[in-house]
């Protein structure tokens, strides 16, 4: 029988939101990507840094995140600054929302990696803001 081999690990960090936020719960997001976003992902071609989740329209965006085009893309490659879907259950949306509306609170993504089933998942935290001192 023949083994199956097992996929590279992609495991992206946000170190600096630790070091900017005191991070009170996290969620794993789906996130829908368009064409050659998930290729440039696997190669590791992505950055958290900058990035924040916002809600409009009831839906969660996560925004400023930096994926690299596709090297091997024609010209159907994708925007590497574009706006990007998460894909959370209404519940969790709802909690979120709730959190969110109350003074200090923001969304930011912590960890960006792939899972068991190849789905590129979105770890995101409800935080607030560390004071820095001098």
């Amino acid at each position: 029988m023949a083994k199956k081999e097992k996929p590279n690990i992609i495991n992206i960090k946000n170190k600096k939101a630790t070091f900017d936020y005191h991070l009170i719960q996290t969620y794993t997001a789906g996130i829908m990507l368009s064409g050659t976003e998930i290729k440039s992902i696997r190669e590791g071609k992505a950055n958290l840094v900058d990035s924040f989740c916002a809600f409009r329209k009831g839906e969660l965006y996560v925004r400023n995140m930096h994926i690299s085009p596709y090297k091997m893309g024609t010209h159907y490659n994708h925007e590497p600054m574009q706006m990007r879907k998460l894909l959370l259950t209404k519940r969790e949306l709802k909690k979120i929302e709730d959190k969110v509306k109350a003074k200090g609170f923001t969304i930011i993504p912590v960890r960006l990696f792939i899972s068991e089933r190849g789905f590129a998942k979105l770890e995101i935290a409800t935080a607030q803001g560390k004071k820095q001192y001098d």
